[in-house]
C-alpha cells in the first residue's frame, strides 16, 4: 500500500479531532475530486513500519479522537488487504478510537467485507459534482451517505450516522 499524507489535528474529515492517512490509489476519477493526486496506486510514498509508527504516534494522543481513512479510495482493490490489518491493528491498539472509512464504492459493494465490523463509519459512493453541496456534514455531493456501520451491520441495510 501507498500513501500521500497522514494529516494531524484534522476537524473535516469526522467527527472531533483526528488523523488522517490518505492512501494513493482510485479507479472512480470523478470529475473535480478534490484529491486527484491521489489517484495513481503507485503513487505517493509506500505505507512502511516509520509511517505506521508516525499514525499510531498521533493516535496515542488522548485529544486525538480517531482515524479517518481517505484517498484515493482505501478500498481500491489493491489497498484492500493492508487496509484491512491496518484497520484491525488499530483496533486492537486503539479500542476506543473511532476509525472512519471514505469510498467511492457504495456501502451495498463493501458491507461484507471481513474488516468492515471494526470500522464505525463509512461515507460511501462516488463525488458527483452537479450534486456537491458545500453545506453538507463530512461530504462533499448529496449522494454521498454517512453510514453508521455497526447499526447497518445490524439492520442489514445501511443506516445514516446520526
Amino acid at each position: 500500500m501507498r500513501y500521500h499524507n497522514i494529516t494531524k489535528d484534522d476537524m473535516l474529515n469526522g467527527e472531533g479531532l483526528r488523523t488522517v492517512l490518505w492512501v494513493a490509489g482510485c479507479t472512480h476519477g470523478c470529475p473535480e475530486c478534490h484529491n486527484p493526486i491521489t489517484w495513481d496506486i503507485e503513487g505517493g510514498i509506500p505505507f512502511d513500519e516509520a509511517a505506521r509508527e508516525e499514525l499510531f504516534e498521533e493516535l496515542a494522543k488522548d485529544y486525538i479522537s480517531g482515524v479517518t481513512l481517505s484517498g484515493g479510495d482505501p478500498l481500491h482493490p489493491a489497498n484492500r488487504r493492508e487496509i484491512g490489518e491496518l484497520i484491525g491493528e488499530i483496533r486492537r491498539g486503539f479500542p476506543k478510537k473511532t476509525i472512519w472509512l471514505y469510498t467511492g464504492y457504495l456501502w451495498e459493494e463493501v458491507c461484507e467485507l471481513s474488516f468492515m465490523p471494526a470500522v464505525d463509519v463509512v461515507v460511501d459512493g462516488e463525488f458527483v459534482v452537479k450534486l456537491k453541496d458545500n453545506s453538507l456534514h463530512w461530504k462533499g455531493s448529496a449522494n454521498q451517505r454517512v453510514i453508521d456501520v455497526k447499526r447497518s451491520l445490524a439492520a442489514g441495510e445501511a443506516v445514516l450516522y446520526e
